[in-house]
C-alpha cells in the first residue's frame, strides 16, 4: 500500500504542473477571487478527473478506441472551449470601456456553484484528459496487478497530491491580490480569454487533423 502511494506522488506533482486551461483559469480564480473560490473551482476539475478514470477503468478498451478516432468529439470539446473564451472576452471588451467607474467587487463575485460547474466542464470537455488517464490505467494497472484495492490506493495518492500541490499554487497567487485593481482584473481576465480560445483552437485541429498517437494505438492492439 505505502508502495503505491509513493508511486502515486510523483505523477500527482506532474499532473498538477502540466500547462492547460486549468492551470491557468486555476491562478486566475485565485489571484482575482481568492483561496476558497480557487478550491471550489479545483474541486470541479478533480470530480471530472474522477469520472475520466471510472471511465477508463470500467469501460472496455473498445469504448476509448471509438472516442479515440472519432474527431467529432475534439471538435466538440474544442468549440465549446473557443465559444466561451470568446464570450468572455467580448463581455471584458464591453466593461472595459468603464474602468474606472467599475469597482473591485464587482469583478470578483463569487458563485461558489459556478465554480464549481467551471472547474467541472472545463476539464471534462477536454477529451485528452481522458486519454492521459487511459494511458496511466493501460501502464500501471499491470503493475498494480489490476487489483481494485491497490488502484484505488494509486489513483487516490495522485489525486490528493494534485490537490495539496495545487492548493500551494493557490496561495501563491493569492499573494497578488492585493495589486487586483479593475483594471489589472480585467488584463488578467482578457489573457485568460484568449488563451481558452487558444486551446480551443488546438483541440479542434485535433479533430480536423488527428495525429497517429502510436503510443495509445499499440497499447490497444496488446490488449485484443
Amino acid at each position: 500500500m505505502i508502495e503505491d502511494i509513493i508511486t502515486g506522488i510523483p505523477l500527482g506533482i506532474f499532473l498538477s504542473f502540466l500547462i492547460g486551461p486549468v492551470f491557468f483559469v486555476l491562478l486566475e480564480t485565485s489571484a482575482v477571487k481568492g483561496f476558497r473560490a480557487a478550491l471550489v473551482f479545483d474541486i470541479g476539475v478533480v470530480l471530472a478527473d474522477i469520472l475520466f478514470i471510472a471511465v477508463a477503468y470500467f469501460s472496455s478498451y473498445r469504448l476509448i478506441l471509438t472516442i479515440k478516432n472519432d474527431p467529432a468529439i475534439f471538435i466538440f470539446g474544442g468549440i465549446s472551449m473557443l465559444t466561451y473564451g470568446i464570450i468572455s472576452f467580448v463581455k471584458l471588451k464591453k466593461v472595459s470601456k468603464n474602468v474606472d467607474e467599475i469597482a473591485v467587487d464587482e469583478l470578483i463575485k463569487k458563485d461558489y456553484f459556478s465554480l464549481f460547474i467551471k472547474g467541472f466542464l472545463l476539464n471534462f470537455i477536454n477529451v485528452g484528459v481522458l486519454m492521459f488517464w487511459f494511458m496511466i490505467l493501460i501502464t500501471i494497472g499491470p503493475k498494480l496487478e489490476l487489483e481494485t484495492s491497490r488502484m484505488i490506493t494509486f489513483f487516490s495518492s495522485v489525486l490528493l497530491t494534485y490537490l495539496l500541490v495545487d492548493v500551494g499554487k493557490i496561495l501563491l497567487a493569492k499573494q497578488l491580490r492585493s495589486k487586483m485593481t479593475p483594471s489589472n482584473i480585467l488584463k488578467i481576465k482578457k489573457v485568460i480569454s484568449i488563451l481558452l480560445i487558444i486551446f480551443g483552437l488546438t483541440l479542434m485541429f485535433q479533430g480536423w487533423f488527428p495525429s497517429d498517437q502510436k503510443l495509445v494505438k499499440k497499447a490497444l492492439e496488446k490488449m485484443e
